[in-house]
């Protein structure tokens, strides 16, 4: 192995461990956890993903479509969870994207904004690494 290499696979090391010990934005749940905590009233549920994605796969039922792609950006996106959730930023809520990732930035955007009980369902829609993800569970989708 030549010495370039072995600094490449080292540098490589050193980035998947820091990525590994990074903290997590806050707290997550799995997919049949938040569907259970919606089901009992405990959770509001959004699908942050654009409308494109939505009609592609279709959305959890229950959940309510706040897209992260808003036009005014983070603050819009932030404006309407706190519309939908009365104003009460104390009210438990759920992020579900497709794969978790923009769902844990929204998170934090939430989180940062002053709300105090935002979940990230890091297995999405689609699975991850977290998670088989909501349809491959064969959880409740709606058109």
């Amino acid at each position: 192995m030549s010495l370039r290499s072995q600094f490449l696979t080292a540098a490589l090391a050193v980035m998947l461990s820091v990525a590994a010990c990074a903290p997590d934005n806050g707290p997550v749940l799995d997919a049949p956890q938040a569907l259970a905590l919606m089901q009992s009233g405990k959770l509001t549920l959004i699908d942050i993903r654009r409308p494109e994605e939505w009609r592609e796969t279709g959305v959890a039922v229950g959940a309510v479509r706040i897209s992260m792609a808003d036009a005014e950006g983070t603050a819009g996106f932030v404006r309407q969870v706190e519309a939908q959730l009365g104003g009460d930023r104390n009210a438990p809520v759920g992020l579900i994207g497709r794969s978790g990732s923009r769902s844990g930035r929204m998170q934090k955007a939430l989180l940062d904004a002053g709300f105090t009980q935002v979940y990230n369902i890091r297995e999405g829609m689609a699975g991850s690494g977290a998670g088989p993800g909501w349809i491959a569970r064969g959880l409740p989708v709606e058109p």
